[in-house]
C-alpha cells in the first residue's frame, strides 16, 4: 500500500500534526458556502415565494460582502490575534446558515445569507494565513496544498448530502451548516494561537500606522503582482463553472448530468493536483517555473473547454484546468504568505483573498455582457466559445505577466 508520503512527498506527514489538522477542520466550513446551494436552489424557489429569475439572488448575497470585509478581517487577524476571528467566523456562519431553516420569505433569506457573507471572510484568509504562520518553505506547500485538497473533498460530499435532503424538505440541507458549532467548540479547546501576541502583533500600534504599514508593503511591485495574479486564476475558474452547462447542453448537445460530471471532474482535478504543491515546490530551484507552465495548463484547459466539438475533448480541457488551478492557488497562498511579517499577513493575504474574491463577482457579468454584444452577429453559441477563448487567455495571460514582473522586482523591505 502506498504511504502518504509516496503520494504527496517527504512533507506529507503535516497533516498528522494537530494545528493542521483543526485548520483543516476549519476548513470544511467555507466552501459551504456556495457549494451546498448549488444543487438546491430550484426547490427553493417556490417555498420562499422566489423566481427562478431572481433565485441566484442567493449565491450574490453571499458573495458581496467578502470583497470589502475579507480585507477588514485581516487586518483584525493581525491586531487581535487569528484565534478571536477564526471563533467569530465559525459561530456567525454556523447561526446565520441555520437560521435560514427558519424563516419564510425570500427577503429574509437574502438578508440571512448577506450577513453569513460576514462569517466566511472572517474564516479562509484567517486559515490561509494561520497555515503561513505555522510553516514555511515546502512545508506549507504542502499544507496549503492539503487544505485546498480538502476544500475540493467539501465541494463533492456535502452537495451530494444536501441534494439528498432537499427532497425530504427545503429546510434540511441548511441545517448542514450546524457543524459549525462542534467545530467551534474543538477549535476553542485545542487550538492554539499561532502566533505569539506579545512579540508579533501590533496590539498597542495606532491602527492608521497599521494601515501604513500595509499600504507600504501592497505598493510594492512583489506584493501586488500576486495580488492581481491571485485575482487572475479565479477569472478562468468562474468563467468555467458559469457557462459549463452552456457549453456541454447547447455546444456539445449534451445533458445537464453530463454538465454536472464535468464540474465534479474539474474539483477532484484540482483537489488532486493540490497534493502535490508541496512535491513540485521542492522539485524546482524557482516558485516561477511551475507557476508559469500552470497558469498555461488553466488557460489552455479552458480553451480547450470552449473549442471543443465532443464531449472527450472537453473531459482533456476540464483535467488540465484543473490540475493548473489546484497547483497554482496553493504555491500562490505560499508566496503571498513568505511575503509579509507575521503583523501584516493577515492584511495581505485577505488582499490577495479579496482579489479572487472580486473576479468571481465580476467575471460572470462582464462575459455575460460581451456575450450579449456578440450574439448579433456571431450567434449565441459561437459568442459563448469566443468569449470563454477570451477569458482564458486573459487570466492565464494575466497571471504570466504577474509573475515575471514579480522575478525581476527587488526584495521587500518592511518595517513592521
Amino acid at each position: 500500500m502506498a504511504s502518504l508520503s509516496s503520494i504527496a512527498g517527504t512533507d506529507a506527514g503535516v497533516i498528522r500534526e494537530r494545528p493542521f489538522q483543526l485548520l483543516f477542520l476549519t476548513n470544511m466550513l467555507p466552501p459551504l458556502g456556495t457549494a451546498l446551494l448549488s444543487p438546491v436552489l430550484n426547490s427553493l424557489v417556490e417555498p420562499l415565494g422566489a423566481t427562478p429569475a431572481n433565485i441566484g439572488l442567493m449565491m450574490s448575497a453571499f458573495t458581496a460582502p467578502a470583497v470589502v470585509v475579507i480585507p477588514i478581517t485581516g487586518v483584525l487577524a493581525d491586531r487581535y490575534g487569528r484565534r478571536p476571528v477564526i471563533l467569530f467566523g465559525l459561530l456567525w456562519f454556523g447561526i446565520t446558515g441555520t437560521a435560514i431553516s427558519l424563516v419564510s420569505t425570500f427577503e429574509a433569506a437574502l438578508l440571512l445569507r448577506f450577513c453569513q457573507g460576514f462569517g466566511f471572510a472572517a474564516l479562509t484568509p484567517v486559515i490561509i494565513t494561520s497555515i503561513g504562520d505555522l510553516y514555511s518553505g515546502t512545508k506549507e506547500a504542502t499544507a496549503q496544498g492539503f487544505r485546498f485538497t480538502g476544500s475540493g473533498i467539501t465541494q463533492t460530499v456535502f452537495p451530494l448530502t444536501a441534494g439528498l435532503l432537499v427532497g425530504l424538505a427545503w429546510q434540511y440541507p441548511f441545517l448542514l451548516y450546524a457543524i459549525a458549532f462542534p467545530i467551534a467548540a474543538v477549535v476553542y479547546v485545542w487550538f492554539e494561537e499561532p502566533i505569539d501576541s506579545d512579540a508579533d502583533t501590533d496590539d498597542g500600534r495606532p491602527l492608521k500606522a497599521q494601515l501604513a504599514d500595509l499600504w507600504t508593503l501592497v505598493s510594492h511591485r512583489r506584493a501586488w503582482t500576486m495580488v492581481v495574479a491571485r485575482g487572475s486564476a479565479n477569472l478562468v475558474w468562474f468563467g468555467f463553472l458559469t457557462y459549463n452547462s452552456i457549453v456541454v447542453v447547447d455546444g456539445l448537445g449534451g445533458t445537464p448530468a453530463q454538465a454536472g460530471v464535468l464540474a465534479a471532474l474539474a474539483s477532484t482535478s484540482y483537489a488532486v493536483a493540490a497534493t502535490q504543491a508541496g512535491r513540485i515546490t521542492a522539485h524546482f530551484e524557482r516558485r516561477l517555473y511551475p507557476l508559469v507552465a500552470m497558469n498555461v495548463s488553466l488557460g489552455a484547459g479552458l480553451a480547450v473547454v470552449f473549442l471543443a466539438d465532443a464531449l472527450w475533448l472537453a473531459v482533456a480541457g476540464v483535467v488540465f484546468m484543473g490540475l493548473g488551478f489546484g497547483v497554482v492557488l496553493s504555491i500562490y497562498r505560499t508566496v503571498i504568505t513568505s511575503l509579509a511579517p507575521p503583523t501584516l499577513r493577515g492584511g495581505l493575504v485577505s488582499l490577495s483573498e479579496g482579489s479572487g474574491r472580486a473576479a468571481a463577482t465580476v467575471t460572470p457579468i462582464l462575459m455575460g455582457a460581451a456575450i450579449a454584444v456578440l450574439n448579433p452577429q456571431f450567434g449565441f453559441v459561437s459568442s459563448v466559445r469566443l468569449v470563454g477563448i477570451a477569458t482564458a487567455a486573459v487570466g492565464a495571460g494575466v497571471g504570466v505577466a504577474c509573475l515575471l514582473l514579480m522575478s525581476v522586482s527587488p526584495s521587500i523591505q518592511v518595517d513592521a
